[in-house]
């Protein structure tokens, strides 16, 4: 009895330090959809609380909408796509690149969600992963969600990995 709960207790210990970086809610879309992205943020910066939340919209993810924040201030930053998409058999060659909420205050024993939707583009590679770097500032601390696993690289050995999406095939 003893054993079976030391090891429930260690896999326990081992799984929360996986989650204990900002993830995605839904970590899988079809490319050519529309995604709602939930930002999952489920500590401060070494125990401060968070004060802000930025995050780069990666190319192919475009007519991106940020869902505002009671008690927190929004902005966008837009720029040119590197490339033209097709939406609504329109041409679409610039938008939302990134996404910033800030002058909240999320005290470190909470945790919150940020919410943007935007579409995924139709020629983005399926079976491919998208990531999103997010920087969350805290009070004097700053957390860098920002790395990007290199080709054949496990993701889970990264110490401060960017929420990822698996782009799966078009509907």
């Amino acid at each position: 009895m003893n054993n079976y709960l030391l090891s429930a207790g260690a896999l326990f210990v081992g799984t929360s330090a996986a989650f204990a970086h900002i993830t995605l809610e839904t970590q899988e879309a079809a490319v050519g959809s529309t995604y709602k992205a939930i930002l999952r943020v489920p500590h401060g910066c070494e125990g401060k609380a968070t004060t802000a939340v930025r995050v780069q919209v990666p190319e192919g993810v475009i007519s991106v909408k940020p869902m505002p924040k009671p008690g927190w201030t929004l902005q966008t930053k837009k720029g040119k796509y590197e490339k033209s998409y097709q939406l609504y058999g329109e041409a679409v060659t610039s938008g939302v690149k990134e996404i910033d909420w800030s002058g909240g205050s999320l005290p470190d024993e909470f945790y919150d969600e940020f919410v943007f939707r935007g579409t995924l583009a139709a020629d983005l590679p399926a079976g491919e992963k998208l990531y999103f770097p997010v920087v969350q500032e805290c009070e004097g601390a700053a957390e860098r969600w920002i790395e990007i696993p290199a080709a054949g690289q496990d993701e889970d050995a990264l110490e401060n990995p960017a929420p990822g999406l698996k782009l799966l095939p078009k509907k």
